[in-house]
Parts: structure tokens; C-alpha cells; sequence
């Protein structure tokens, strides 16, 4: 079977999982990433796009799209547009040349000026650029030079990470072959330098690694959530369910999560016999499930409002978790406030490791 088959085939499994959930969904946010969907050519997109119409899936209040810059075109833009997808987010990763060889990536930088003028072109008002730093080889002025760019193509939204050594990747290889060291501090350098100019450019940073403009008239003040930051994700920060629909994908549906299988053609063999292509189920007791929405929230620069959380959760953080947020505090990377608890800057650095104590 040639790849163009398997992708066919692979359209053809989705829609009937699609057809599946169907009755079950009224999406809020839809979020089409992991990979890069914009690899599907035209008449793929209006394939699986066709079909949610027919299941009256579309007009979510925010539909994302990830993609590569080397896969923008104005007609797939226009096509996106046009069903109703309203955010686009584009895997930069670095505008320096030789550091985009590194990462393995197909873009240059030239494409991805070029792939965002399409996208405004194309009526898009809603972009996220996202952006990685501690690349190895890469310098604190590499980074300004990066960020200065980024920023002033004047995105609504910034998504950033620091570089993941996944096994069977490059990276990992060089690595361990004693190519390069990590540098934490030069990382923690990167990070600071990030939130300041980010902030500066009129970014808001709403959790860790996310920054949004705030184009609304008094913003979410509930919250502090900007208007332009990534619904789909705040809902998964705060608990919220959702269903995962794909080779991998996950989903947390009345408060059972499940795993798709991983593999292409078992995943398409799975649909056509009619199932879902769920690999692993497991249902979390009530305190476990509240200890990780404790921690993913705890990602956001807003924390959890006590009153919120037991809503969310049905525990009180001051009861299961007084102790952990002591020690936070006490560490200088918490702030327990009569109404709430939330990381500091400091905190939401090491964001990660300040979430464990929370898990259960």
C-alpha cells in the first residue's frame, strides 16, 4: 500500500470514528494538530470537513489548525477558512537557518513569512506561532534574534517550549554521544528573557509557556484569561472533558480516559470492522482525578481560585493539599491568598516539578 493509500485510508477510518461520537459531541473548541494536518491535500481536508458538516459538528467557537510553514497554501487556507476554522497554529520552532537543520525541519525561515502573509491573506485574525528554546548550539542572542522577529510579525499568540530529548530522535542521539551538555541556566536565561519580551510587545502570559493578546474590552476577569488564548488547551488545564479522535489520540469522557491505538493500520482496521480503535480505558477515583486537575491548572498563571476548584473537583484544595501548598510557599514558588492559590514566577519556571506534590 502506497503512503497516499494509507492516508486515504486513514481519512476514511476518522470520519467513521467521527460518525461514531457523532451524537455525543457539541464541540466548544476543535483542535486538529499532533503531526501536521496541512499535509493533507485539498481534497483530503474537504473529505473529513464534508463530514462534520453532515454530523453538524462545525461552527465551534474556536477550530484550530496546526501547521508546518512548508505546507501553507492560499487555496487550503481559503478552504480552512471557509468551514469555519478560526485559528491557525504554525510550527516555527527557530527563524535561524542552521538551527532549523538541526531540528530536522522541512521549513526555512523564508516560509514562514511567507506562510503568514497567506494566512492573513486568507482572512485568518486568530495565529499562534510556536517556538522553542535551549535548542543545542542555540545562544541567548540566537534567541533575541528569534523572539525579535517572531514578535514583530505581530501574532495573537505565542506558544513556547524548551527542546524535549525524545528517544529515536537526533537530538537524543547527539546527545548521548556527548555532542552537546544541557544548560540550565542558559535556559532559565532564555525563559526570563521570553516572559520579559513578550510582555513588552503587549503579550499576556496566561500559563507557563503561553502568551496572548488581550483584544477585548476588559478581558476574561474572572480569570485573567486574555481573549486570544487557546480555548481548547484552557479547557484541558481546568479539567474539562474532551474526546481525541485519531491514531493516538486521548480522550476524557465522564471522567474516564482513553487511549486510541498508536499504530496507523491497526487504527484504520479497528474502524472498519466497525469499532473504536481504543487501546487502554482507565476510570480515576474521584481524589486522583481532582489531584491532576490540580496540577494542570496550577500551569496557569491564575492558579485555582478555591471556590473554583472545589466546583471543578468537589475537593478543597486547603484540605487534601494544605501541605503542599505550604511547602510552595515557603519555597517562594507559591502564593496562597485568602481566595485562591497560584505559582509564582519563580514557580511556574519549574512548573512540573511544583505539580507533582498535587498528584494523588
Amino acid at each position: 500500500m502506497s503512503n497516499g493509500d494509507l492516508v486515504d485510508r486513514f481519512i476514511a477510518a476518522l470520519v467513521r470514528e467521527l460518525e461514531i461520537v457523532a451524537d455525543d459531541l457539541h464541540p466548544h473548541t476543535v483542535f486538529f494538530g499532533g503531526g501536521t494536518p496541512t499535509l493533507l491535500n485539498l481534497r483530503q481536508w474537504e473529505q473529513i470537513l464534508r463530514a462534520m458538516e453532515r454530523f453538524h459538528l462545525l461552527g465551534a467557537e474556536e477550530c484550530t489548525v496546526e501547521c508546518n510553514p512548508a505546507t501553507v497554501s492560499l487555496d487550503k487556507a481559503k478552504l480552512l477558512r471557509d468551514f469555519g476554522v478560526n485559528r491557525i497554529s504554525m510550527g516555527v520552532q527557530s527563524l535561524n537557518e542552521p538551527l532549523l537543520e538541526r531540528l530536522g525541519r522541512v521549513h526555512t525561515r523564508g516560509m514562514v513569512f511567507k506562510s503568514f502573509d497567506t494566512l492573513r491573506q486568507a482572512g485568518f485574525d486568530n495565529l499562534n506561532l510556536d517556538l522553542m528554546f535551549a535548542i543545542p548550539g542555540q545562544t541567548l542572542e540566537m534567541w533575541q534574534a528569534t523572539l525579535k522577529e517572531a514578535l514583530a510579525l505581530a501574532s495573537e499568540h505565542l506558544s513556547t517550549y524548551e527542546v524535549i530529548y525524545e528517544e529515536d530522535t537526533p537530538l537524543y542521539a547527539q546527545l548521548h554521544a556527548g555532542e552537546f551538555d544541557v544548560n540550565e541556566d542558559l535556559a532559565c536565561e532564555m525563559y526570563e528573557e521570553l516572559v520579559e519580551q513578550a510582555t513588552i510587545t503587549g503579550f499576556q502570559q496566561y500559563e507557563v509557556a503561553n502568551f496572548a493578546k488581550d483584544q477585548s474590552a476588559t478581558g476574561n476577569r474572572q480569570s485573567s484569561i486574555p481573549s486570544r488564548a487557546c480555548l481548547h488547551n484552557v479547557n484541558y488545564w481546568r479539567g474539562g472533558s474532551f474526546y481525541g479522535l485519531g491514531p493516538s489520540a486521548t480522550s476524557y469522557v465522564r471522567v474516564v480516559r482513553t487511549k486510541n491505538w498508536s499504530n496507523t493500520r491497526f487504527y484504520c482496521e479497528q474502524l472498519e470492522k466497525g469499532k473504536r480503535a481504543i487501546e487502554s480505558r482507565e476510570e480515576l477515583s474521584p481524589l486522583a482525578r481532582a489531584g491532576e486537575t490540580a496540577a494542570f491548572g496550577l500551569r496557569m498563571n491564575a492558579g485555582w481560585p478555591f471556590e473554583e476548584f472545589r466546583r471543578v473537583t468537589g475537593h478543597d484544595l486547603r484540605e487534601q493539599w494544605a501541605d503542599d501548598m505550604n511547602r510552595l510557599a515557603e519555597r517562594g514558588w507559591g502564593r496562597i491568598a485568602p481566595d485562591g492559590f497560584q505559582l509564582t514566577r519563580a514557580g511556574l519556571r519549574f512548573a512540573d516539578s511544583a505539580a507533582e506534590l498535587f498528584l494523588r
